[in-house]
């Protein structure tokens, strides 16, 4: 995701003008009756909502660092205007409030409080752009239908008419208005299949502006036919409209700051900077999904320029604003690609109350609702619904959770209900597991390690002792802390008792790490996880064998054993005790620590390209055998080896340079082609590139094979070690797609029958 441009110079640049100039358009007519609507919903002057969308538009939209957008006067905000309007004693005094709510947010930005943005859940972002076009469909259906007695953007379920949301809508179906319904559905089947169409590709003129001059069109033909189809001002926009300049001043507010020394000021300018805050930020995070470009709103920034814009707006008579998800999901779906849209939209706000509200006043409200409709259906899509669904019960729950509370309440309560329910996941998902249980398989026994949860608390007491007294006597158990921020005091207490009295008198012997210093639990490890003399001296060469062959598991599922290799640095750094030697190719993909999952000072690690058997080899071999005392030598290659494809092509192109320059390569490409035949040659021309693969491949396990016969040939102190059944020899292949490894054939020897039996082939 990147992050929004900054700088006031994208403003100027003449990319994208028409896109966002049109886009702006589009926003203004959707907005100027939201604005109207949310400032009747609050009980405050109509012209409030229209002056805050105004000022939000074009001032926080230029300080803002967010391209898309929009804030304005927010349904979410509703309630707790309406009710400190009644608290303060008149809207003069609100004003007051909402210029003290700026200076908050200004200071909250400038303390970085924005951090709040990173700690919200997806699931619960995505349960708030889908409840918000749920509640689209739901509310402008309605007004789709012509039944305008509700104000837009009235966003609640339980409305001040004592009708509900889904009430509403039944009364809608019933007392249709045939002109709005007709104008709503000719507006539904452009926004349909305006896309579609040659002329919009031309023109990249967005079908919610041809909507609006659509429904004023098609209104005016309406009206000469009379009622019933007659849509008259009740179905359109209703713009406050002033005769002359002094009665629209009479029209405005202005704030009494005779209140300034009143405590409950504060307390609503608090009030309603905690709230407005919250639901900015929330929405921010929710419109950078939206936004094309996966653009990232800077939190802290938004946040001072919110304030500021509150300041102004209660300077100028306006309600508090906020970023609103309705407008802002018009501007994403009308094409707008920087904050010029959101200015242009202000600016037409501002415009449309002082110079043409008579024009503003010929919109059908049919027609918005049915772009809004169009917008919900893209928010509240089936697929999110499905890929919620397909993430589990910890994301679904949280997201539907989201969903309904904002559908049945309001925004601001739905998205606290789903904050709730996440973190109640997250307390009962630590509560169920407040550890996790691995038995891990060293060279010195088996090791019970207790990996500690992020958060362990006094309510996970109980499981941790159930799974302390589960612990056989004669085990080994490491207490694992490193990923723990927090531990409870009782389960410290626990964690010592059991160290040094409990596990003892049971025979168990208890390790510690990852303690943070103030909880005053030290590292203490009391069992081996290297390779030390005692393991070496008593390990037997098909004890080695088995070892390697349960590392390789490990490293294919993906259950490496978690070790401390600074401790085996230190612990290593007296002397070594390798259990094996391994001799591989030189491929980057194929390192034997990583793939038998082994630790610092476990195996000598021998690597040539091809993984053949030079003088050089040997010498280190029988070193690793007859003086440091490894148990097993295994010869490893692996699939899709370039060494062996070189010499495949080598020794089936005579005269071939399969490396020109480098000849040194030479003798290691000699020492693999004693591995192709004449089988191999003959069809390699023709074969297509999987076939040439899969006979390489065998080239590999034959190249093995001879290897191992080499060893065994050449070295007459490797041979004697095998023949006496102190050192054991194997060849395996190692398949780098699947990350196992099998055994040769007739590569296993100074081993048990039934251990070389029970080895995979492949």
């Amino acid at each position: 995701m990147t992050t929004s441009d900054p700088s006031p110079r994208s403003l100027f640049s003449s990319n994208h003008v028409a896109q966002d100039l049109l886009a702006g358009l589009v926003v203004f007519f959707v907005a100027f009756p939201l604005c109207l609507g949310i400032a009747m919903a609050s009980n405050a002057p109509p012209l409030a909502g229209v002056i805050a969308g105004a000022v939000a538009g074009v001032l926080v939209g230029w300080l803002g660092g967010s391209q898309v957008a929009v804030s304005g006067p927010a349904a979410g905000l509703t309630a707790v205007v309406a009710i400190e309007i009644a608290t303060l004693g008149s809207f003069e005094a609100l004003l007051v409030a909402v210029i003290v709510a700026g200076l908050f947010q200004i200071l909250l930005g400038i303390a970085q409080a924005g951090f709040i943005k990173s700690f919200v859940p997806t699931s619960v972002v995505r349960g708030l752009l889908s409840a918000i076009g749920v509640i689209l469909i739901l509310k402008q259906v309605p007004h789709l239908l012509g039944r305008d007695i509700d104000p837009e953007g009235e966003m609640s379920f339980f409305q001040p008419d004592r009708f509900n949301t889904f009430s509403e809508l039944g009364e809608a179906l019933l007392q249709f208005h045939p002109g709005a319904t007709a104008v709503g559905a000719v507006s539904l089947v452009v926004l349909a299949l305006w896309g579609r169409s040659r002329v919009a590709t031309a023109t990249h003129v967005p079908a919610p502006l041809i909507v609006v001059l659509l429904g004023v069109a098609v209104s005016f033909v309406l009206n000469t036919f009379g009622a019933p189809w007659a849509i008259e001002a009740s179905h359109r926009v209703q713009v406050p409209v002033a005769g002359s300049t002094k009665e629209f001043f009479a029209l405005l507010h202005t704030p009494d700051f005779a209140h300034i020394g009143n405590p409950a000021i504060y307390t609503a300018g608090l009030t309603i900077a905690v709230v407005a805050s919250l639901q900015a930020l929330l929405t921010h995070e929710a419109v950078d999904r939206l936004d094309r470009r996966r653009r990232s709103t800077p939190p802290n920034r938004e946040l001072i320029a919110q304030g500021v814009g509150n300041c102004v707006s209660g300077l100028l008579g306006g309600l508090p604003i906020t970023c609103e998800i309705v407008r802002s999901s018009v501007n994403v779906e009308a094409g707008a690609q920087t904050k010029r849209a959101t200015i242009v939209h202000g600016v037409l706000l501002a415009a449309a109350i002082m110079v043409f509200p008579q024009l503003i006043n010929l919109v059908p409200l049919s027609c918005l609702a049915a772009i809004l409709i169009v917008t919900g259906l893209r928010l509240a899509s089936p697929a999110v619904v499905g890929s919620m669904w397909r993430a589990g019960v910890y994301q679904f729950v949280p997201y539907a959770a989201t969903l309904v509370g904002i559908v049945f309440s309001d925004p601001l309560r739905g998205i606290l209900v789903g904050l709730l329910v996440s973190t109640g996941f997250i307390l009962w998902s630590n509560l169920r597991r407040p550890m996790r249980l691995v038995v891990e398989h060293h060279l010195g026994g088996d090791v019970t390690r207790i990996e500690l949860a992020n958060q362990v608390s006094f309510l996970n007491r109980a499981a941790m002792k159930r799974t302390l007294d589960a612990v056989p006597p004669g085990r080994h158990v490491l207490i694992d802390a490193r990923h723990s921020v927090f531990i409870d005091p009782d389960i410290l207490e626990l964690i010592r008792e059991y160290r040094d009295t409990i596990g003892p008198a049971r025979g168990v012997e208890v390790s510690t790490r990852g303690f943070k210093p103030k909880y005053a639990i030290e590292d203490r490890i009391q069992f081996v996880d290297f390779s030390t003399r005692e393991l070496q001296r008593d390990l037997t060469p098909a004890g080695a064998l088995g070892f390697l062959r349960e590392g390789n598991e490990r490293f294919r599922t993906g259950k490496q054993l978690k070790r401390d290799l600074n401790r085996q640095m230190v612990a290593t750094a007296v002397g070594q005790h390798p259990i094996a030697v391994v001799l591989s190719c030189i491929d980057s993909r194929s390192p034997a620590e990583l793939l038998f999952d082994l630790g610092l000072g476990d195996v000598f690690s021998v690597r040539v390209a091809g993984n053949i058997c030079t003088p050089e080899v040997l010498g280190s071999m029988e070193f690793a055998c007859a003086v440091a005392g490894a148990k097993l030598v295994v010869v490893l290659g692996h699939t899709r080896c370039g060494a062996v494809n070189a010499a495949v092509k080598a020794a089936c192109n005579p005269g071939l340079d399969v490396a020109p320059g480098c000849g040194h390569l030479v003798p290691i490409v000699e020492a693999i082609s004693r591995a192709v035949d004449d089988e191999t040659c003959r069809p390699w021309a023709h074969a297509t590139a999987t076939q040439q693969e899969a006979m390489a491949d065998e080239v590999s396990r034959r190249n093995v094979a001879l290897t191992v016969g080499r060893v065994l040939d050449t070295s007459r102190v490797i041979r004697d070690l095998v023949a006496a059944g102190n050192v054991g020899i194997v060849g395996m292949l190692y398949d780098i797609s699947s990350g196992s490894t099998w055994m040769v054939d007739g590569t296993a020897a100074g081993l048990p029958p039934d251990i070389i039996a029970s080895l995979p082939r492949r």
